[in-house]
C-alpha cells in the first residue's frame, strides 16, 4: 500500500467524524425550530381565546379591548421575567393572538394594533428590555395576524409603528431612535410615519454678514 494510499484511509474516519457532527446539529436545530413554531403557535392559541373570550363578556368592547390589551401585554413580559428568557421569542406570538382575538368579536383591530405596540414598549422598557427589538417582534405579530384575517396591512402596520413610536418617545430619545431605525429596516413603506414622529434638528447653517466692498477698490 502507497503512502498516499494510507494517508488517505487514515483521514477517512475523521472526516466522516465531522460528517456525523454536521447532521447531528442540523437535526437537533430542525428539531428545535420545530419545537419553537410548536411553542409560538400554542401562545397565540392561548392569547387569541384568552383576549376573545374576555371582550365576549364585556359590553363594551372598545374600552375593555384597551384594558386587556394592556394586561396581556403586562403578564407576558411579567412571565418572561419570571422565567428569565422568552421575551424576544414571545412578544410576536402575543402580539398576534391579541389581533386575532379582538378580531374575533368584530373590535377595531387598527386600535388594538396601536395600543398593543404602545403596550409592549411600554413594558419592555419599564423591565429594561431591548425596546427596540420587542418593537419589532410585536409589529411583526400585528403584521401577520391582520394578513391571516383578511385585514389592511398597510394601516395596521403605520397604526402599529406609530404607537411604538410614541411609547418609545415617552421612554427617551435614545429608545426613540433605536425603535425608528429597527422599524424602518423592517417597513419601509410606511417610513414617513416615524420620521414624522422625530424631533427635528436644529439648524447649524448660520449666515454670514454681507462682505462690504472697500468704494476705492
Amino acid at each position: 500500500m502507497s503512502e498516499e494510499q494510507v494517508e488517505e484511509k487514515a483521514a477517512t474516519p475523521a472526516a466522516e467524524t465531522i460528517g456525523q457532527a454536521g447532521t447531528q446539529v442540523k437535526e437537533g436545530i430542525i428539531g428545535s425550530l420545530k419545537g419553537i413554531n410548536e411553542i409560538e403557535a400554542e401562545i397565540v392559541a392561548l392569547v387569541r381565546s384568552t383576549v376573545s373570550n374576555t371582550l365576549k363578556t364585556s359590553q363594551a368592547v372598545a374600552n375593555e379591548g384597551i384594558n386587556v390589551t394592556r394586561d396581556v401585554m403586562k403578564g407576558a413580559i411579567e412571565a418572561t421575567e419570571e422565567v428569565g428568557t422568552g421575551l424576544i421569542l414571545s412578544t410576536k406570538s402575543v402580539a398576534k393572538g391579541l389581533i386575532m382575538g379582538v378580531s374575533d368579536v368584530g373590535g377595531d383591530v387598527l386600535n388594538a394594533a396601536g395600543q398593543t405596540t404602545r403596550h409592549a414598549v411600554n413594558e419592555a422598557g419599564r423591565v429594561g428590555a431591548d425596546v427596540a427589538m420587542v418593537a419589532r417582534r410585536t409589529v411583526d405579530g400585528i403584521v401577520e395576524a391582520t394578513k391571516e384575517i383578511g385585514g389592511n396591512v398597510d394601516d395596521a402596520a403605520k397604526v402599529a409603528i406609530g404607537g411604538a413610536i410614541e411609547a418609545a418617545g415617552s421612554i427617551g430619545i435614545t429608545a426613540l431612535k433605536a425603535v425608528r431605525d429597527i422599524l424602518m429596516g423592517a417597513l419601509g413603506a410606511v417610513k414617513e410615519v416615524a420620521s414624522a414622529a422625530l424631533p427635528k434638528p436644529e439648524s447649524t447653517t448660520r449666515t454670514t454678514p454681507t462682505e462690504k466692498r472697500d468704494p476705492s477698490a
